[in-house]
């Protein structure tokens, strides 16, 4: 699982510090938000485990959308850099960056 699509996110967040991903994504039927900075996710919706081995991502999630927004994050006000990426756009940056 090295290469899980939530570690190839935080990868993508170390390489950009400077941006935030918002991934909305459905597990289990229900929607989740999460918000990965600086190579840690962290869900907006639910408890996120203390241990950095469980995903936040499961590989089993369908990924909705992804959003770029520029760091800080003000919830509030967010700076979005690019909205409504599909995880293929996300797939197709990704391998642009060699991650």
């Amino acid at each position: 699982m090295e290469n899980s699509i939530g570690q190839r996110l935080e990868r993508y967040t170390v390489k950009s510090p400077q941006e935030v991903l918002l991934v909305t994504l459905e597990i289990a039927g229900e929607e989740d938000q999460i918000a990965i900075f600086k190579g840690f996710s962290s869900s907006l919706m639910r408890p996120t485990a203390f241990d950095p081995d469980v995903p936040v991502l499961p590989e089993e999630a369908n990924i909705l959308k992804i959003d770029i927004v520029a760091s800080p994050y003000n919830p509030e006000a967010p700076h979005y850099i690019q909205q409504g990426l599909t995880w293929k756009d996300m797939e197709t940056l990704l391998s642009q960056l060699r991650i």
